[in-house]
């Protein structure tokens, strides 16, 4: 063979092993498909020709021939938001003992695209989804597919049932931290979702309680730290008697500690800062932010077990499953700096 011949290393198809084992592409498929209605004969001949050839079938090719994909679809709204780090690692960690793998898809991250990303995974058969985003009319959800949808939304999916903390609470119980520790100028970054929405109604409950006027301030619309800074900048620029903010997430509450930072204000000292969710940042040496543990990795573990169950014939409860959440105090709250 010369220097400059061409090497086929093309990986075998299903053609291939079924010219190898004297058989039709079909009943290659059949025996992949582990069908009963296969002479042993010719399973044997298929199975040695594919130890052969090396032949590997993929997941495409499994799932177009009927086969399950043994994997869930996760739909996300947003990759950075940090909220879905939790969520994910609790999902595998369910997941994973059943054998079924996770497929994610952000749809905000291709939203110049006509086609939405459940129809990518409708196309690909799989066994399950999670909806941890804001359900659209676009999500054509066929009758039948185990669904699971993540935290509060403001849309309903019929027939999913719904996994979350409960938003209400954490919130009475991030603002009543603040109202415990003194404060009484109290303000509250919101974004869009229902869980926004939520947590929105929680704060101005507790506020209300205590007497105290709510102050609520959306940034964009939604809920990145871009969003909390707008919205941070807003209520210190209209109320400069602000001395704590409670944030919708800990996105927000960054927004709002950067806000703080560019007016000389030191935290806690001057402002007390919450956020909520939990994420990996909020425990870190620079923020040691005070905020809501919404148990987000159960809540991946309990949306894991309700698709097990479903996709093992279970029935469709149509419960909420709504989870406790825990207030975690660290260093960016404090009572206020005495006046006068």
């Amino acid at each position: 063979m010369g220097d400059n011949a061409v090497v086929n290393t093309r990986p075998p198809t299903i053609y291939d092993v079924a010219r190898s084992a004297g058989v039709s592409k079909s009943l290659v498929s059949l025996v992949l498909r582990g069908s009963p209605s296969v002479s042993e004969a010719r399973r044997t001949a298929v199975l040695e020709a594919v130890e052969r050839l090396g032949y590997r079938p993929s997941q495409a090719a499994a799932a177009l021939a009927g086969a399950t994909t043994r994997t869930i679809g996760v739909v996300i709204d947003d990759w950075r938001n940090l909220w879905f780090v939790e969520l994910l690692r609790g999902l595998q960690e369910g997941l994973a003992p059943h054998g079924l793998r996770i497929a994610v898809a952000d749809h905000t991250l291709n939203a110049h695209v006509e086609a939405h990303p459940l129809d990518g995974f409708l196309s690909m058969r799989v066994d399950g989804l999670v909806i941890a985003t804001e359900p659209t009319g676009a999500m054509r959800v066929p009758e039948g597919l185990p669904v699971v949808v993540a935290g509060h939304r403001e849309g309903v999916v019929p027939g999913a049932e719904v996994v979350a903390n409960d938003d209400r609470l954490g919130a009475r119980l991030a603002t009543e931290h603040l109202i415990g520790l003194g404060h009484r100028g109290i303000g509250h970054l919101t974004g869009g979702g229902g869980a926004a929405r939520l947590r929105a109604e929680g704060f101005a409950a507790a506020m209300a309680a205590a007497g105290l006027e709510p102050r609520t301030v959306a940034g964009h619309g939604a809920t990145t730290e871009e969003d909390g800074y707008a919205a941070a900048v807003r209520l210190l620029d209209a109320v400069p008697e602000t001395t704590a903010v409670f944030a919708a997430n800990d996105t927000m509450a960054m927004g709002a500690l950067a806000a703080a930072g560019e007016r000389g204000l030191r935290v806690p000292q001057e402002l007390s800062v919450v956020g909520y969710d939990d994420s990996p940042i909020a425990s870190t040496h620079l923020l040691r932010l005070t905020t809501v543990d919404s148990r987000n990795a159960e809540i991946g573990a309990v949306a894991a077990e309700r698709l097990v169950a479903r996709i093992g014939g279970g029935p469709d409860t149509g419960a909420a499953v709504l989870l406790e959440p825990e207030l975690v105090v660290r260093g960016s709250t404090a009572a206020p700096r005495a006046t006068g």
